[in-house]
Parts: structure tokens; C-alpha cells; sequence
């Protein structure tokens, strides 16, 4: 289904402290990850350093705020500055959430979890259809963390993200520590949610850790990866083709090196299960 993309490898989502260090160690990162919102309208300076990214490494853009659950459709201006700015990288592929950030036209700042209706799936697909109208490049959905879940579902959150990608014709870019968090906040099993996904259409991994905080485990995005989301990155590259793993890290960013031993980890990891060379 997914066969045609490249093995991208390893790699990190780009963060702007990185910058000097990837390049020292340039050897050891097969891939970027970028925020495309960091990029659709930026400065002189930060167009230089897209451009000294682009010559040196693979770059998947990484979309936060399309709002593709939004009821009211995506917002025209955001859409075509963010489909100019992938159409310029063209990259094997680009990602966004599957969640929304906008409604009633007011920016909620944060990503949000849809209920899981077959409305919500039809309000889903049509605004991919408008999105993949403008850019070529094959779109992949990231699932996301969420403290609560919208009443009135109709069936569970992995049969909702099985739904959409099947309908929509997607990738997954299966978040492995959101899927973990989730487990132990909302008590469910990760192996039980998925058995319930395509894995099949699994392009892409996100891996981090997070912490604790009043017993609920927050996706901070700032601590290194824990031995149980390890063990369900194993499981997902044994089972689905992946094609590239991110370490997504956004605090915690003054010691490359332990953020580099994490992908040369996950590397090791895609090469036992024959992901890439």
C-alpha cells in the first residue's frame, strides 16, 4: 500500500538548539522531522536555515494546526501557505493530527480529540480531500494524547483512527507514547488497540517519555524514552512496515548526545525486525 516510500531510518524532530550539533554529528541522524508551522511564514533567517536543512538531510514536515476535525472546514489562508511551504520540501510524505484546534473560528491553541461519530469521520475525510487538493505529497495521521474524551462516541478511539485512514486512503504516523500514555490514563490495553488498527498503513513512529504529575502521565516530550514504550515500539516494528522513527523531544535539549543514543537505539531496533539497511 505504502511500499513506494523510501526507508528514511532514524531521526529527530528539528528544534532550533539542535542546529550546531546535528551537523557535528551528522553521521548518526538519517532524517528531520520539521514543524512546518515554524517554517509557512518565516523570516529571512529561518528560510536560510530551511535551506541549509534541505541540502544536508531528509525532511518530513510535521503540521500542528490544520484543524482537520474542524466542522467548519480549514481555513483557506493556513492551508495554502502550508501547502506551499510542503510542495516546495516535496518530501516522501508529511504529517498532521488527527484532532482539531480551531472552532467557531476561535484558535484553541491546543490539540483536541474528536468524538468518535461516523460524523466526525465524514467532517475528517472531507477536509483531507481539500487539503490533498492543494498538496501531492501522500498525508499520514498522527493520533494524539487527550486528558478527556467527547461523549456520544460510537465506537472506540482505534476503531475511529482505523475508520478514518481507511476511508481517507492515509498513512499512520503512530505516536508510540501517546498510544502508551493513553493506555495508562484512559485504562486500556496498547496491544488490544492494536490488533484494531490497519498496521499495514504504519509509515512512521513517534517515540519520547514523559512525566507523572498527580498520577496522570503527561506527554511532556521532555524526558528519555521509558522501557515500556521501547517494548511497544518493538512490537509495532515487528508487525506493521515502518519506514521511519522520530524521537520527538521539545525540553530537556542542552545534551545531544543522550537524544542520539535514543535513535542510534531505534535504528538498531528497525534493522532487527528488517525495517532498513
Amino acid at each position: 500500500m505504502f511500499e513506494h516510500l523510501p526507508n528514511l531510518g532514524a531521526g529527530l524532530g528539528y528544534r532550533d538548539p539542535l542546529l550546531s550539533e546535528l551537523f557535528l554529528q551528522r553521521q548518526r541522524v538519517d532524517c528531520l522531522e520539521i514543524t512546518a508551522d515554524h517554517f509557512m511564514t518565516a523570516s529571512p533567517q529561518k528560510q536560510q536555515e530551511l535551506e541549509l536543512l534541505t541540502a544536508h538531510f531528509p525532511l518530513i514536515p510535521h503540521g500542528l494546526s490544520l484543524s482537520l476535525g474542524s466542522a467548519e472546514g480549514l481555513d483557506r489562508d493556513y492551508a495554502r501557505t502550508l501547502a506551499a511551504l510542503v510542495n516546495r520540501l516535496n518530501p516522501p510524505w508529511w504529517s498532521e493530527h488527527l484532532a482539531f484546534t480551531r472552532a467557531g473560528g476561535i484558535e484553541i491553541g491546543h490539540l483536541t480529540p474528536l468524538p468518535y461519530t461516523w460524523e466526525a469521520i465524514e467532517t475528517v475525510c472531507r477536509n483531507i480531500r481539500q487539503i490533498r487538493s492543494r498538496i501531492a505529497a501522500p498525508l499520514i495521521l498522527e493520533n494524539i494524547t487527550y486528558s478527556f474524551a467527547l461523549p456520544g462516541a460510537e465506537m472506540t478511539e482505534a476503531e475511529f483512527l482505523a475508520e478514518v485512514v481507511e476511508r481517507a486512503d492515509c498513512g499512520l504516523l503512530l505516536d508510540v507514547t501517546n498510544l502508551y500514555t493513553n493506555g495508562i490514563n484512559h485504562g486500556y490495553e496498547a496491544g488490544a488497540f492494536l490488533d484494531s488498527l490497519p498496521l499495514e498503513r504504519v509509515v512512521q513512529l513517534h517515540f519520547v517519555g514523559g512525566e507523572w504529575h498527580d498520577g496522570t502521565l503527561i506527554d511532556s516530550h521532555a524526558q528519555a524514552t521509558p522501557p515500556e514504550v521501547w517494548e511497544l515500539m518493538a512490537q509495532v516494528m515487528a508487525r506493521a512496515p515502518v519506514k521511519a522513527v522520530i524521537l520527538e523531544r521539545d525540553e530537556n535539549l542542552t545534551a545531544v548526545a543522550p537524544l542520539l543514543d535514543e535513535v542510534d537505539k531505534a535504528r538498531a531496533l528497525g534493522r532487527r525486525y528488517g525495517r532498513w539497511d
